[in-house]
């Protein structure tokens, strides 16, 4: 058997797409969607996400603001410029780029962010939203790979779902999407003992944990659906995620690819997430 591969950019282009359409829908009412992404110090990766986020937003219309602060600004100095998002009506959606320095609460810094505008779906209030089945926003990862599965026709009804890795950004929202949708959630993290008991288990098999082949084809349900959230660089330079590909895709039935998969589909809905914060804020004009 070999995956068929689930093409995140393809997909991630034709929401892109949908995001312009509705972007000019929005624009006739005299809105135009913006973002705000701040991002604080020199990390290369982040430069690399900023800038990919930025680029993204004008192909689709939106109105996108990057502000850059020193790496050594003062936590105090940040929250009044999240602040002053907070108050800046052309902004619908605001990030703040993480990791932060390590002199700055990250948790207090996406706390200060309005949850109206926290597109990254973070804030508790959000995460809280999240838990209870009501989301406002769902955060982007796991909202981009509920979009792969729903465009592979993968049924979540009373399937097996393993996430592997319990991060606030990926793995928890990630176990609530597939709760909401009729899946049985198995939550992997450090401490699990013989995660391949865990994972052969899987009917769809989610990874995110930042270490790169943790996941072999061994440890995978044969004709599973496998999502590598992971983006790891090699000492020779290559991209490659935290599922051993060459193996995996020996074994799955569907499989998506570092890069190409869910990455360009977490930037994708990003612009949804800004897009939509952008539509609740129309009020209607009652009719006389």
């Amino acid at each position: 058997m070999t995956a068929r591969i689930i093409d995140g950019k393809a997909l991630a282009d034709a929401v892109r797409l949908d995001v312009a359409r509705r972007v000019q829908e929005l624009k006739q009412q005299g809105i135009v969607p913006g973002l705000a992404v701040v991002l604080v110090g020199e990390d290369p990766a982040s430069q690399v996400y900023v800038r990919n986020k930025a680029a993204a937003c004008e192909k689709a219309g939106l109105y996108s603001r990057v502000i850059r602060l020193d790496a050594d600004i003062t936590e105090a100095a940040l929250l009044d410029q999240v602040d002053q998002l907070n108050q800046d009506d052309r902004v619908h959606g605001i990030l703040v780029q993480l990791p932060l320095p390590r002199h700055m609460d990250a948790a207090k810094v996406i706390e200060a962010i309005d949850a109206r505008k926290d597109v990254d779906g973070f804030h508790v209030s959000n995460a809280g939203l999240l838990m209870t089945g009501q989301p406002l926003f769902r955060p982007c990862t796991p909202y981009g790979i509920m979009k792969m599965l729903e465009s592979e026709e993968v049924s979540l009804w009373g399937a097996e779902a393993v996430i592997v890795g319990a991060s606030n950004i990926v793995g928890k929202p990630m176990a609530m999407l597939m709760l909401a949708k009729g899946a049985t959630v198995t939550l992997c993290n450090s401490k699990t003992r013989d995660l391949g008991a865990q994972t052969r288990r899987a009917d769809v098999l989610v990874v995110a944990t930042g270490k790169p082949g943790i996941v072999t084809g061994d440890m995978i349900k044969p004709g599973a659906v496998v999502i590598d959230v992971g983006i790891n660089r090699t000492e020779q330079g290559k991209l490659v995620g935290d599922v051993d590909y060459p193996s995996a895709r020996e074994v799955a039935g569907a499989i998506t690819p570092v890069p190409g998969g869910v990455g360009p589909m977490t930037i994708a809905m990003l612009l949804v997430n800004t897009l939509e914060a952008a539509e609740r804020s129309v009020v209607a004009t009652p009719v006389a």
